[in-house]
């Protein structure tokens, strides 16, 4: 029989595989060379080891806070400066934007028949003072009783106090500055005819400024008057301050307090109506910093941390989280030299006993161990199954 090229390679591939048995190490089915420990010593020995944990020391930092108040800024006090008299504008000398001071002349108001009425009284005057003297005279000689002087004091004391009434009337006219400040809208125009009260101008009152926000019911506590404060306004200039005022009451709707920080102003440089934000330093308190990755969740939903005690269990510390910056989170609620635990917290339960590694020691390369020490660094791949 001839043989094929095709029979060639058969045998050829025959005697390769042959060969390559002929070489190797026989291992019947289900059994092992018996340089491997069992798997099922392996799982058990697996299974009786303490989970290994990383853990760090914390202890509390000092932490000085801001509490950060969004508001806007507010004339000190708006003045509708009013006639006291009524009659027609009959000028008005200030205009909108002006500043006055304190008793400078706004608006005049006609004199109308108030110039006349204090002639008449200034005339019954002269008069009662004249029948007044001469009856006098005649009391001193006899010819007169002191009933008939008593009766013309009387009289001249009436015209007395009608001529400074007069005099008063007139000065109503003249409508002055009670305070000062920048003149703003409503004005009067000349030709109006004021009553009594009606407004000549208004005035706002710009020095000191103030800066009004609302602090929430959980902030509020943290504040006293007289604290210091920084207001950044709308284009980014800061203006320094200090807390002059806090409500006693919550807003109804808000449930948050209103306060006001004053801020001086005598250039007239910060307007009303502004968009700021005030930071108030508050007081230093102690606080503990965290990486996020370290907090977890108790059973119940709480919000802590999980850390391994002396006897190497692990037990569960609930937190108040305070801020967060680009540093952490900052917490408190726990205690000085507590060992949290940073990796593999959440597989381990509160009361299980663990193998706690420091995180210097966990981070520690791997050619400055034992060479037959198993490494101590920590990876996720520790995580049971």
């Amino acid at each position: 029989m001839q043989l094929r090229g095709s029979h060639l390679v058969s045998f050829a591939i025959l005697a390769a595989i042959g060969g390559w048995m002929f070489t190797g190490n026989l291992i019947l089915g289900g059994q092992g060379d018996g340089s491997s420990e069992p798997i099922a010593d392996r799982e058990a020995k697996r299974v009786t080891e303490a989970f290994r944990v990383r853990v760090t020391e914390l202890q509390p930092t000092e932490r000085v806070s801001n509490l950060s108040v969004r508001g806007r800024t507010e004339a000190d006090a708006t003045i509708s400066v009013r006639a006291e008299t009524g009659g027609t504008v009959e000028q008005r000398l200030v205009s909108k934007g002006d500043t006055v001071k304190a008793g400078d002349l706004l608006c005049v108001i006609d004199q109308g028949i108030r110039q006349t009425t204090m002639i008449q009284a200034q005339a019954r005057l002269n008069q009662a003072q004249a029948d007044f003297d001469a009856t006098n005279q005649l009391v001193e000689r006899g010819f007169a009783t002191r009933t008939k002087l008593r009766e013309l004091q009387a009289g001249l004391n009436a015209a007395e106090a009608a001529v400074a009434s007069a005099k008063q009337e007139m000065s109503r006219t003249e409508i002055r500055a009670t305070t000062a400040g920048l003149v703003q809208s409503p004005t009067a125009q000349v030709g109006d005819n004021l009553a009594p009260g009606g407004v000549c101008v208004t005035l706002l009152d710009t020095d000191p400024m103030l800066f009004t926000g609302q602090v929430a019911e959980a902030n509020v506590v943290a504040l006293t008057e007289g604290m210091k404060a920084e207001v950044e306004l709308i284009g980014g200039v800061k203006v320094p301050g200090k807390l002059s005022f806090i409500s006693p009451a919550a807003d109804a709707a808000t449930r948050t307090f209103g306060i006001e920080i004053e801020l001086q102003n005598s250039d007239r440089m910060i307007r009303d109506g502004l968009t700021a934000e005030a930071s108030i330093p508050l007081a230093a308190t102690q606080a503990y910093q965290l990486e996020s990755a370290w907090i977890t969740l108790a059973d119940d939903g709480e919000v802590g941390v999980r850390a391994v005690d002396t006897d190497n269990k692990v037990s569960f510390h609930p937190i108040t989280i305070l801020a967060q910056d680009q540093t952490g989170i900052w917490v408190s609620g726990l205690t000085p030299g507590l060992k949290v635990i940073t990796l593999g917290q959440n597989f381990v339960a509160a009361g299980e006993t663990v193998e706690a590694v420091p995180a210097d020691t966990a981070t520690a390369p791997a050619s400055e161990t034992a060479p037959d020490a198993p490494t101590t660094e920590l990876t996720t791949n520790e995580a049971r199954s």
